[in-house]
């Protein structure tokens, strides 16, 4: 016997609501943007319905605010300003978009999207060029920074205690060695073969250090 394949319960509220765009700019100085269109989409096998909620419903006027969308299709939700005043200015106003099954009456998910009166759009140009301009001098500064340190790795040269102990080897190996009669020098400045043979590898390791400087 053939059973009917159900469909599965949802959730409340956890169906994802897909609308663009999610954030409306208005602009004082442009009539043509007091007028926008949120398009809702239905990617789902089942119709759904909706409804259009807002913080501020004095201030708008949203042609079809409740509705319904055929499994596959999207529409169009025309949301006019009409209250352009400079004391709304910068204001953040929300628009929700509950979407239900056409059976039932619970929400099964739920979309904001945000809206904002802004005096103009030139103004808003002005502003956001000059943010990306100092976004870029700070970048330019942190990159100058960042390779300054290696500017400024010049060879300083070795240090006083390197080169005052390449002379005392120096000295040491011109000292005359244990044994040696005819020189001039007192007996205890002489120095043996292997105290030679230590000063002798000190100063080469001076000199190594000294060349890689």
């Amino acid at each position: 016997m053939h059973q009917q394949k159900r469909q599965p319960e949802l959730v409340e509220g956890n169906l994802p609501v897909f609308v663009f765009p999610t954030e409306l700019l208005f602009y004082a100085d442009d009539q043509s943007t007091h007028k926008q269109v949120l398009t809702l989409y239905n990617p789902y096998e089942f119709a759904l319905k909706f409804k259009v909620l807002c913080t501020t419903p004095n201030k708008y006027v949203v042609a079809d605010a409740a509705g319904a969308v055929k499994p596959q299709c999207c529409v169009d939700i025309v949301i006019r300003h009409r209250d352009v005043r400079s004391c709304h200015y910068g204001v953040i106003d929300k628009f929700r978009l509950q979407v239900s099954e056409q059976s039932q009456r619970k929400a099964l998910g739920r979309k904001e999207v945000v809206a904002t009166l802004l005096p103009s759009a030139k103004e808003q140009q002005k502003e956001e060029e000059e943010k990306r301009i100092k976004e870029h001098l700070t970048e330019s500064l942190f990159f100058e920074q960042s390779f300054q340190p290696e500017n400024r790795t010049v060879s300083s040269g070795p240090s006083l205690l390197t080169v005052f102990l390449g002379v005392v080897c120096i000295a040491a190996l011109m000292l005359p060695t244990l044994g040696d009669v005819e020189s001039l020098v007192p007996l205890y400045l002489h120095l043996s073969v292997n105290q030679k043979l230590v000063a002798a590898y000190i100063l080469g390791l001076i000199t190594m250090a000294i060349l890689r400087t």
